[in-house]
């Protein structure tokens, strides 16, 4: 019977101790990512460095305790350890404790796995969930989008290439440069690094821009419509769910 409850806290956000377990392991994430970027800074005093190392091995202890509890109440520990978050829960750890008291350098690159600790909370976001359903909701629609884009980037390096080529044979040397240009106009980025001189060049670099605020749209009109059917199936669920029982 404890193993079940404890189960019913780690795993389902359905009763009042789940969610409070759910709020604190995303309160625990954020608080070791805002140390770890915190630690970056340069110039820091040896008592806030200290200060941030006890909240890295506070915030491990925890995320310790979290794993070695998810392994004991999970039906299939070994299938749990193998799964795509088992492995993220163990590599938001593991840097820690192979680094520790050991001298080799090239170990502490490993430490940059800390990041993962972010993968952590999409175990706790439902929308998360309902954001991966649009996704293949609008699957074939954003990969036609993509061929779509990527056709006109290689028509538009071909286009400001042939208008630029002679006025600026350095900024535009061949189509492969060329490139960079269409994905920063097309996407209305525009780093200003690449630009047009001449009349025709302009010209053409209008009817990018114009495409690329298209291009733009096209997409999130694409996904937000498909969220909104996948809201709509995640909200029909527990009806359905329920009339079944």
């Amino acid at each position: 019977m404890r193993i079940s409850r404890l189960r019913r806290i780690v795993e389902d956000t359905d009763t009042r101790a789940g969610r409070l377990f759910d709020w604190t392991v995303q309160f625990l994430i954020l608080v070791s990512l805002v140390s770890f970027a915190l630690e970056t800074l340069p110039d820091l005093s040896p008592k806030l460095r200290r200060d941030l190392y006890a909240v890295e091995v506070g915030t491990i202890a925890c995320f310790t305790a979290e794993y070695i509890l998810r392994l004991v109440v999970a039906e299939r520990p070994l299938r749990y350890a193998l799964s795509f978050f088992g492995l993220v829960d163990l590599l938001a750890i593991l840097p820690f404790y192979l680094a520790l008291g050991l001298d080799l350098r090239f170990v502490r690159l490993v430490r940059m796995l800390r990041v993962v600790r972010l993968l952590k909370m999409a175990r706790y976001n439902r929308a998360l969930r309902r954001l991966n359903r649009a996704l293949v909701l609008a699957r074939e629609e954003l990969v036609l989008y993509m061929v779509i884009t990527a056709m006109l980037l290689f028509v538009s390096a071909v286009g400001i290439y042939y208008c630029e080529h002679d006025a600026q044979p350095q900024a535009f040397a061949s189509v492969p440069h060329a490139l960079w240009w269409a994905v920063c106009t097309l996407t209305t980025v525009g780093y200003g690094d690449v630009y047009p001189v001449t009349p025709l060049g302009k010209f053409f670099t209008f009817v990018v821009l114009m495409v690329g605020l298209a291009a733009v749209a096209a997409p999130a009109g694409i996904f937000a419509e498909a969220l909104s059917r996948a809201r709509m199936l995640d909200e029909d669920e527990p009806d359905s769910t329920g009339s079944g029982e």
